[in-house]
């Protein structure tokens, strides 16, 4: 099977309504990075130094030495930013989910104490502040379970929820297979939680945020000052409100590092974010893992016959009457490169007008002559498919008076004679008087418009069909 693993469509453009506790337009989630002391170190047994998301931007990493300067700026976010942080989110009543490095947690008892009495979720930031993309994937998994267990050591508590940060493309199946985390963010997707299926477990992913994040302060092409910062979150936030006062309530993810946003030269920003969020009625202001419980509680997970991921004749036996008689169409459309995205109406639709679109047109005109005539011999013999039968009443074709009766004859013959194929027309869109008034005009084209015509409406049919089986 020749499939593509990424989901391109989402909940495209019917997102659900979240339905946030009280009605909220919003649900705004602050999350504080704890990776200060869990950093490349020698001290910790790396083989180099730290060179990501500091002061020093562009730093490289030292191999064999310790960077005396980027321990300190790490240092500072233990030591100066994260109280501030803590006092200022504790003066506003706002609860933060943390995503504490476990070796940091470690190294920082009073700091963990402090997230505990102010009622913070301490979720799980991997057990060592390092890139995970190179590592072979029986090692990335020890390192979490390690993780987890070491966090549980110093918090008293598994997490609830799992963020590598700098992960592999290995690392929500191991974190998911292996764990029962009620949620996983290693994902900057959308603007929702969603379940991934993984080895048909129903995993929860929160997804997260690198542009509603401090860390653009330590980047190239990032916010230069606190109002560059606090104009980008506003505007997120008027934007995101907007669509919850129209229906579409979504989450807004803002990401914060102790040494970064801690600094007093960028606090000040988030100071007058929090002030202009909290001046709003209807928003919510959760952890991450009231949002996880929300939505398991609200949207638990949907499990349907995903067409991507159907074996070749359960996919032929599912579409392969869509196009009239045609099941070669459903063939070619399985060997096409399917993925998430067709697992909707329009999804397979699209495969398959690929297959008929690019077919010859002997095997187009094969289709075309396969359908039925409207109101015909076929209809009257009730030998009709049970998708023709349908499609005919629908419009009222299978209750013509007499008169009625003789005229759409009188055209199919004449239709059929000149162009060699029957009349098709998606009877769905139409009523009996203006499926008439098309068959009347139609009829006066070349040959080469009606095929044309006539292999559009074929395509239409299918979508219609589609739609009353699949979302």
């Amino acid at each position: 099977m020749n499939r593509y693993p990424r989901d391109m469509l989402g909940y495209g453009a019917t997102p659900p309504d979240a339905k946030w506790p009280g009605g909220a337009k919003i649900a705004v989630q602050f999350v504080i990075n704890y990776e200060e002391g869990g950093e490349n170190n020698i001290l910790h047994g790396d083989a180099a130094s730290e060179a990501f998301l500091s002061e020093i931007v562009g730093a490289a990493q030292w191999p064999g030495q310790r960077h005396w300067n980027m321990e300190s700026i790490y240092e500072y976010g233990s030591r100066s930013g994260f109280w501030r942080l803590h006092r200022l989110f504790t003066e506003f009543g706002i609860p933060a989910t943390v995503y504490g490095v476990a070796t940091a947690l470690a190294r920082s008892p009073e700091q963990v104490r402090a997230m505990q009495d102010a009622d913070w979720e301490i979720a799980s930031h991997g057990l060592k502040w390092i890139e995970h993309k190179d590592m072979p994937a029986e090692e990335e998994a020890a390192q979490i379970a390690e993780a987890i267990r070491l966090h549980e050591e110093v918090t008293g508590a598994k997490p609830h929820g799992w963020y590598t940060g700098r992960c592999s493309v290995n690392t929500i199946p191991l974190a998911a297979k292996a764990h029962d985390l009620d949620y996983i963010s290693d994902t900057y997707d959308d603007d929702l939680p969603y379940w991934m299926d993984i080895d048909g477990k129903d995993q929860l992913i929160i997804p997260y945020t690198l542009d509603a994040n401090d860390m653009r302060f330590a980047s190239a092409q990032g916010f230069n000052s606190g109002d560059q910062f606090y104009a980008y979150l506003k505007d997120a936030f008027d934007a995101l409100y907007a669509e919850g006062q129209a229906g579409q309530a979504k989450m807004m993810s803002i990401g914060l590092h102790c040494r970064l946003i801690g600094r007093p030269g960028r606090v000040q920003a988030l100071r007058r974010f929090m002030e202009y969020a909290k001046s709003h009625v209807d928003v919510w202001f959760p952890r991450r893992i009231d949002i996880a419980n929300h939505w398991r509680e609200t949207h638990p997970p949907k499990r349907f016959e995903r067409p991507s991921q159907m074996n070749k004749d359960r996919f032929v036996e599912a579409y392969g009457g869509i196009f009239e008689h045609s099941p070669w169409i459903a063939e070619g459309a399985w060997a096409l490169e399917l993925g998430p995205a067709h697992d909707t109406a329009i999804g397979v639709h699209n495969a398959l007008c690929r297959v008929f679109r690019t077919a010859s047109e002997e095997q187009r005109l094969g289709v075309l002559t396969a359908h039925p005539d409207l109101a015909g011999k076929l209809a009257a013999a009730k030998r009709l498919t049970a998708e023709s039968t349908a499609e005919q009443a629908s419009a009222g074709l299978d209750a013509l008076t007499d008169a009625e009766r003789e005229k759409f004859t009188g055209l199919n013959d004449n239709y059929t004679e000149k162009f060699g194929f029957p009349f098709i027309i998606a009877v769905r869109d139409h009523d009996k008087a203006s499926i008439m008034a098309a068959f009347e005009r139609r009829v006066d084209n070349d040959r080469d418009t009606e095929f044309a015509e006539a292999c559009k409406q074929v395509e239409r049919i299918a979508e219609h069909r589609l739609k009353a089986i699949l979302a």
